[in-house]
């Protein structure tokens, strides 16, 4: 017996990875700042818990249909009409085990060996794996920080060939922040009237979470005619601060629903059913303190960007949403530590701030782009006032 072919076209994920690092040398004692986790500080709003504690007493407890309760679904069919001005009924609508379910059953249901599907990078870490799992090929677009980290229309037309079965648009972005604007988005949907082949799978996790007046926007909405071709994903993972229970959520053509439905079938079945009913009263209940969130983001955010740009040998542009930076770290790449370290690639410089400034982060490599880091400022001011000036003497004391 020995692992399958297909798991060897895939990856542990290195955030995840960094993560249990964190965890395992808290309990060694050890004073570290993880800035490495994808996941809100905030406790999942009251009355969400509520409605899941209410579910296990009402005896919610047994299966649902394979991809979520009518009620949830009726719910995510209301979320979509009501903040992104798109009309799905309930037959395409998909709930899953968290967003990067949807990605896999949308993936595997769809892509052969030898289809393409294009990634911009920086990527989130999973969007390469799961399409080479499926025996598919990322096709790796740049899109680099003198860009403001986005696809470009020019870039898109010249990475799609006969092949092409995807593109993936994530805004705002994981790891970058970046947001596409309702200009950016009928630019980009010019290129794929063209090609009506591609289909577009718009990762739209972060979309409550968004600064400075940024109005969000999604691609279907903005460009109609690709309605028909675009799987709109969402979750109730980082809005909501529901991490842990799991539930992703998409609406698209109703075939392309039923066949990740199959695939469902026979993977997890249904998502948790106390999950499902506490998703619901996220989504049709109070919406408020989302924005109340989005705001204590953004001072975070600007907190972080300020300090970091102060910082030796960094340059951190400002994100338009989600709760990532991705400061570009070239100035200090071919630099020595004080213990005499070269600083030869950014997983280096990441190894150097855990080991010697205890401040976990997670290298550019992992996205797809270097020299940088991706920075996670989902955690208190204090904690990342402390983190930032530890990355500050630590890139100071590099020579």
């Amino acid at each position: 017996m020995k692992p399958s072919a297909a798991l060897g076209r895939i990856q542990p994920s290195a955030t995840l990875a960094m993560t249990s690092r964190v965890f395992e040398l808290k309990r060694q004692g050890v004073d570290v700042i993880g800035l490495g986790a994808g996941e809100p500080d905030f406790d999942t709003p009251e009355h969400v818990k509520e409605a899941g504690i209410r579910a296990i007493r009402d005896g919610k407890t047994k299966y649902t249909n394979v991809d979520g309760t009518p009620e949830l679904k009726q719910a995510i069919v209301d979320k979509f009409a009501r903040d992104n001005n798109l009309t799905y009924g309930t037959d395409q609508v998909t709930v899953n085990v968290g967003g990067k379910h949807t990605l896999f059953n949308a993936i595997v249901a769809t892509v052969d060996p030898g289809d393409e599907v294009i990634v911009p990078a920086p990527y989130w870490v999973s969007y390469p794996d799961v399409v080479q799992f499926a025996g598919g090929t990322p096709v790796f677009v740049e899109a680099g920080v003198k860009q403001g980290y986005k696809l470009r229309p020019e870039q898109l037309e010249a990475a799609i060939t006969p092949r092409t079965k995807w593109v993936i648009l994530n805004s705002p972005s994981n790891p970058t922040g970046a947001a596409y604007s309702e200009a950016e988005l009928k630019a980009l949907g010019e290129v794929l009237a063209r090609h009506p082949h591609v289909w577009v799978f718009a990762d739209d996790m972060y979309e409550h979470i968004v600064y400075d007046g940024f109005t969000f926007r999604t691609i279907a909405e903005v460009c109609p005619e690709l309605y028909e071709r675009t799987l709109t994903v969402n979750g109730c993972s980082k809005a909501y601060a529901m991490t842990g229970w799991r539930i992703g959520f998409a609406g698209g053509a109703a075939w392309l629903i039923k066949a990740m439905a199959k695939l469902q079938s026979q993977s997890t079945s249904n998502p948790c059913s106390i999950a499902q009913a506490a998703a619901v009263a996220a989504l049709t209940g109070p919406q408020d303190f989302l924005k109340e969130r989005a705001a204590a983001f953004q001072s975070r955010r600007d907190l972080v960007v300020s300090m970091l740009n102060q910082a030796t040998g960094i340059h951190c542009p400002r994100p338009e949403g989600a709760f990532y930076v991705y400061p570009d770290v070239s100035g200090l790449i071919g630099k020595t530590t004080p213990g005499g370290k070269a600083i030869a690639s950014d997983e280096d410089l990441i190894g150097y701030f855990l080991d010697d400034a205890r401040v976990a982060a997670v290298h550019g490599a992992a996205f797809g782009l270097s020299p940088a880091m991706r920075i996670s400022y989902a955690t208190s001011e204090s904690a990342l006032r402390e983190a930032c000036e530890r990355i500050q003497t630590a890139a100071a004391a590099l020579r």
